[in-house]
């Protein structure tokens, strides 16, 4: 159920790692090394590796252009998240807080339009925490209206405290995790 966006518009990654001297477990002399960045993709939170100019001053937390490479990129591919450096794991949760509060609707939208998946599983039963109960309470405050907001999701379904902290915890499983059946927001390295 990944939100790929306007296919003609740029899509861009949240960098979580920027290696100035390329990667140290690149066997090239360090002269021949171009700097690299990891980041997550901001539509599809697919984890890659962007080979960066020479000249790129990149930060973490910085936005890149994947698709196409933008200014600065000149190569990009997919990486698992065991590819990922210590710093980017360690920034990856950050950096999926800051998509989604940069996009509340889109999430909220989440909790708005999610459907069964099957006829004995619903999309919302994938979310961590969430079983048959909370999940047939936020099924009847929807039909009520649409959600508005994060607040307006936690103020109305009794038992669901954190709806954006449950959807971020299930982006990381499902970055963490490469043989998950189902998968709602990430794109696999393969895909």
């Amino acid at each position: 159920m990944s939100d790929d966006g306007d296919d003609a518009a740029p899509r861009s990654a949240v960098v979580l790692d920027f290696l100035p001297r390329g990667r140290p477990d690149d066997d090239r002399p360090q002269y021949e090394r171009s700097p690299v960045a990891f980041a997550v993709g901001e539509t599809d939170f697919r984890l890659v590796e962007a080979a960066l100019t020479d000249d790129a001053g990149v930060n973490i937390g910085d936005r890149i252009e994947i698709e196409p490479p933008g200014e600065n990129v000149t190569h990009i591919r997919s990486v698992s998240y065991d590819d990922l450096s210590s710093t980017a794991t360690s920034e990856l949760e950050y950096a999926i807080d800051e998509i989604i509060d940069a996009d509340e609707r889109r999430f909220v939208d989440f909790y708005n339009d999610a459907q069964p998946v099957t006829t004995r599983l619903h999309v919302l039963n994938l979310l961590p925490g969430i079983g048959k109960k909370l999940r047939n309470n936020i099924l009847d405050a929807r039909k009520r209206g649409p959600f508005e907001s994060f607040e307006d999701i936690r103020a109305r379904v009794s038992g669901l405290h954190d709806p954006r902290g449950v959807l971020a915890e299930r982006i990381l499983e499902e970055l963490r995790e490469e043989d998950l059946k189902y998968r709602i927001f990430a794109r696999r390295e393969s895909e």
